[in-house]
């Protein structure tokens, strides 16, 4: 794929754009969004997704554009995990619904920073050492097997260690002060709970990063398409949380099915590495990719439909990978100490 400046430019261009739009909608009069709200923003997102990946193949081949949908289906499938996170965070640390775009824009920001470093270091080590996709396809079988085991856990959010490490250096309050990150309480500056918010935000977004970076290169090795498939997948989120967050609890089974995701993914890595050493060993196609992805999500969701339906005290879980699992949090209404 020849990509130029010119191409990167628009893109960018782009991005940036949706970003502020999404930022003006979601500070300019802060309110709890509604679902019908939810809605139109989530169906506008991936339209843009959609015409972006039209656009793409006329102009570059449907390959490639096949390529971007399976990379953004994958990205669009994890952010969904992603959301069961920020929705422990946003019960963690009691934020007030008023405040909930905002914070989820900054997790949108962030993230966008860090996977586009990530894609950066990504493509240069894949390009230098080719012996990184078989690192990459270890990885995510890892990851997976790490999902599957504690596929009904919940991360500890508030625990984390970037949230102990931020606790030991600076004081923080007990309660909000409106939108301040940083009040006075007692005669001295203080850190307040929304400040804590956006440092779990943030390290919940690098750990993320490590996992759908290399998710996403097994479906493609194209740094640009990887970009735009991140880039399309998260510009929705913050829509995307107020459309399904009372769903989230009813996908029983979605932890399971992206650690089958990213097994498959890994695999496909490790069998991209070996045909680079054999053209005996078989490589696995993007068409075959989104039927097997598209196939797991679709399976996935009616399955926890229909456990949802027979037990309806069954609840999601985001699963834990790293660090020791917390207990469930979705009950939490209080900031911890």
């Amino acid at each position: 794929m020849n990509v130029t400046g010119a191409d990167w430019a628009v893109l960018l261009s782009i991005v940036v754009a949706l970003l502020a739009l999404d930022l003006l909608a979601a500070t300019l009069r802060p309110h709890a969004v509604g679902f019908a709200e939810a809605a139109l923003w989530s169906a506008f997102f991936i339209a843009v997704a959609v015409a972006f990946g039209a656009v793409l193949g006329g102009l570059e081949g449907w390959g490639w554009a096949g390529e971007f949908f399976a990379g953004y289906i994958v990205e669009k499938s994890l952010s969904v995990d992603n959301l069961f996170v920020f929705v422990l965070i946003m019960s963690s640390f009691a934020v007030p619904r008023e405040h909930q775009q905002r914070v989820l824009i900054f997790g949108i920001a962030a993230a966008l920073c860090l996977r586009a470093a990530f894609i950066a270091i990504g493509a240069a080590l894949l390009s230098a050492l080719s012996f990184m996709f078989l690192v990459f396809g270890l990885v995510l079988i890892w990851t997976a097997v790490r999902l599957f085991t504690h596929r009904d856990a919940d991360p500890d959010v508030a625990g984390s260690p970037l949230v102990r490490v931020t606790r030991r250096v600076m004081p923080v309050s007990d309660a909000y002060d409106g939108g301040r990150l940083i009040t006075r309480a007692d005669g001295r500056r203080v850190a307040t709970p929304l400040f804590m918010v956006f440092i779990a935000i943030g390290g919940t977004d690098m750990l993320f990063a490590l996992d759908s970076i290399p998710a996403v290169f097994g479906v493609t090795d194209q740094a640009y398409i990887v970009f735009a498939a991140n880039a399309f997948a998260l510009l929705g989120l913050r829509a995307l949380f107020f459309l399904v967050t009372g769903l989230l609890d009813r996908l029983v089974y979605l932890s399971a099915g992206l650690a089958v995701i990213l097994a498959f993914i890994g695999a496909k890595l490790i069998l991209h590495w070996a045909h680079g050493l054999s053209d005996a060993m078989p490589e696995i196609s993007t068409a075959l990719s989104l039927v097997v992805i598209a196939g797991v999500l679709a399976i996935t969701t009616a399955a926890s439909l229909i456990k949802s339906r027979r037990d309806p005290a069954a609840r999601a879980h985001p699963g834990a990978v790293l660090g020791t699992p917390g207990r469930a949090s979705h009950e939490q209404g209080q900031p911890p100490d």
